[in-house]
């Protein structure tokens, strides 16, 4: 009698995935985590685990003659926008429709600015400007006018005391008259023709103005001042009695504050109480500190040669009382340069360096941005930190964007991203793309060995931001080349928020590759399931990459729905009143392969695609894979 030998059945096995972090672009889709994406364009983490669409953005209003936005500046609740060769306050009308009105003129350039003492100062490579709520200006139109001299007798001598204004090409010089003293000779000769100014203090103790042509006269070349009357003695033994003030313009003072592009806030400390300035490509690798609580000061002597071999400052943080210069690439790799303020033994603020570190230079100066515990930058290499134990040490390599690290690599032009914290999210524009950190995930990454730990990752394709910025209310915003403000919906929970200017947004999830057991024997998928956050409308499309082709292998439709009278879509219409997250489940037919890369995919206008979790059902007979 004939024997035969049935085979056995073969197993069915499941791969679930439940919890999403974020992309890596980094390593080929065999060896990605299973919980990571090698493509996931348009998704954003919704809570930890989950993620979802990211929602479209609107643009808001069109600078005059398309002119590019070039800065976005804050001044207590005021949006201020840089566009074309124009300072702009944004307005907002009853209907949240956008206005631009204009303030002033500004340089055709990118543009920083900072807050001090309720005032914006604003840096554009041309000229040093302040808006106080109302008016822009020029700040050496109203520069701080220093002492440089007291105890100054008219014939000459006395005690030197500020410097000179660098911003500013006025001066005052304190003298202690004599009793028949008429000629007063100042410290500089070759004066401008801009009036020159005295006061003589009388034996009231009050100050009397004296005018030019009237109560005395000048002679600019020499410098000297004679009174038609003696102004004498000073009426308080030991006090200076005569105040003259004079202007002299010394070529390229006024620019090499006005040339500066690099503004940042620090003080002895760590107060902040001073401005630091830097970024003049005429004085590389040198920035200029203002007098205390002054910004429209900056005395001549208050500057530091902090770069050799030409390096340049291209940001700066504050971090643990000390102030860190981050500088382009020098010949031993110091690239990070750190003072500490403190006073002297005479009382006067020093900001001595206390160490140089070796790392990654900085390359892009719109990159700079604090997060709760570090500061984050961008280098050739990617995004990087520097935290305060590495202050007083000789190394940094924190990297924290070592996920999408091979795009940014790959990027064109490093020096013209910008970025901002959005959230809790790290979101850079870089070439046409923003990536985000995600701040909440952090994971260590063994072939990142130098950094403590890495952020999750996510990238939106197709962006065409200049500049980025959070709104008010913590949306983000962008500003492009061509004059556009526009900002990204705010509500995730509205289908309306999920297209770009009404087009559609396509987003998916790629999975890692699906190998089973043994990645050398073949395997037969027979289901899918998915588990989406339930919405108003919403769908899934589920394809599969086999032997390098992509194709279709299930359609949610309406499947994953609920009823709302609120978002009703008659195309899309569904009675399904649950609006707990919808588990989906279909059965595919993909047979005798080695590896299977998924899909889920949404590309619908106005409608929300939140993924929960992805499970795949595959059966392992045993034959060894062939091609």
């Amino acid at each position: 009698m004939a024997q035969f030998t049935v085979p056995a059945a073969s197993k069915k096995y499941s791969v679930v995935v439940e919890a999403f972090r974020g992309v890596d672009l980094n390593n080929s889709p065999s060896n990605v985590d299973k919980s990571r994406s090698p493509e996931a364009p348009n998704m954003i983490r919704d809570q930890v685990g989950k993620v979802r669409k990211r929602t479209g953005y609107t643009t808001m209003v069109t600078a005059y003659g398309n002119a590019a936005i070039n800065g976005i500046h804050r001044l207590a609740g005021e949006v201020l926008v840089h566009a074309g060769g124009k300072l702009y306050r944004r307005n907002i009308g009853t209907d949240g429709a956008w206005t631009l009105e204009a303030i002033g003129d500004m340089a055709d350039a990118r543009s920083r600015s900072f807050v001090f003492d309720e005032k914006l100062y604003l840096l554009d490579g041309s000229v040093y400007r302040v808006y106080d709520g109302t008016t822009l200006s020029a700040v050496s139109d109203n520069a701080t006018v220093p002492t440089i001299i007291i105890s100054r007798r008219p014939t000459g001598g006395g005690t030197a005391y500020q410097g000179l204004n660098l911003i500013g090409k006025k001066w005052t010089e304190s003298f202690l008259g004599t009793k028949d003293a008429t000629v007063y000779q100042l410290t500089t000769e070759g004066l401008d023709s801009d009036p020159v100014t005295a006061e003589v203090l009388n034996s009231d103790g009050e100050w009397v103005a004296k005018v030019e042509n009237t109560d005395f006269t000048v002679d600019r070349g020499a410098g000297k001042v004679t009174f038609n009357t003696a102004p004498g003695e000073s009426p308080v033994t030991g006090q200076d009695n005569v105040h003259i003030t004079a202007s002299k313009t010394r070529e390229g003072y006024a620019d090499t504050i006005n040339h500066c592009t690099i503004p940042a806030v620090y003080g002895v400390g760590g107060a902040t109480d001073r401005a630091f300035l830097s970024g003049n490509s005429d004085k590389k690798g040198t920035d200029f500190y203002s007098e205390f609580d002054d910004p429209a000061f900056f005395p001549d002597t208050n500057y530091t040669k902090i770069a050799r071999d030409g390096g340049e400052v291209v940001g700066y943080t504050v971090l643990s009382n000390t102030l860190a210069a981050f500088l382009t690439g020098s010949a031993d790799d110091r690239n990070v340069v750190v003072r500490t303020g403190s006073l002297n033994e005479d009382g006067e603020a020093v900001f001595r360096i206390t160490n140089t570190i070796i790392g990654q230079d900085a390359v892009a100066p719109d990159t700079f941005c604090r997060t709760d515990k570090e500061p984050l930058f961008l280098t050739d290499r990617g995004v990087f930190a520097i935290t305060a134990e590495e202050l007083t040490g000789e190394k940094y390599s924190q990297e924290r964007s070592y996920y999408i690290g091979s795009a940014i690599r790959e990027a064109e032009d490093r020096s013209a991203a910008s970025a901002c914290i959005y959230g809790d999210f790290y979101a850079m524009a870089l070439d046409g793309t923003v990536y985000l950190l995600d701040l909440q995930q952090k994971t260590y990454e063994k072939n990142s060995p130098y950094s403590s730990f890495q952020y999750e990752c996510y990238y939106f394709p197709d962006i065409p931001a200049r500049v980025m910025f959070t709104d008010k209310d913590g949306a983000l915003c962008f500003g492009t080349a061509d004059g556009k403000l526009c900002r990204f919906a705010s509500d995730p929970d509205s289908p309306a928020s999920y297209s770009d200017d009404g087009e559609a947004i396509t987003a998916y999830w790629d999975t890692a590759d699906f190998d089973g057991n043994l990645f050398f024997q073949t395997k037969s998928f027979t289901g899918v399931a998915a588990r989406l956050a339930a919405a108003p409308v919403t769908g899934v499309k589920i394809y599969a990459l086999v032997r390098g082709i992509w194709k279709q292998v299930y359609d949610a439709k309406s499947k994953a729905r609920y009823l709302s009278f609120e978002y009703i879509d008659f195309g899309k219409f569904t009675f399904s009143g649950d609006q707990t997250p919808r588990t989906l489940y279909g059965k595919v037919k993909l047979k005798k392969v080695d590896k299977v890369r998924f899909r889920l995919r949404n590309d619908e206008v106005n409608e929300p695609f939140g993924l929960y979790a992805f499970g795949v059902q595959y059966k392992e007979p045993g034959t060894n894979y062939r091609r």
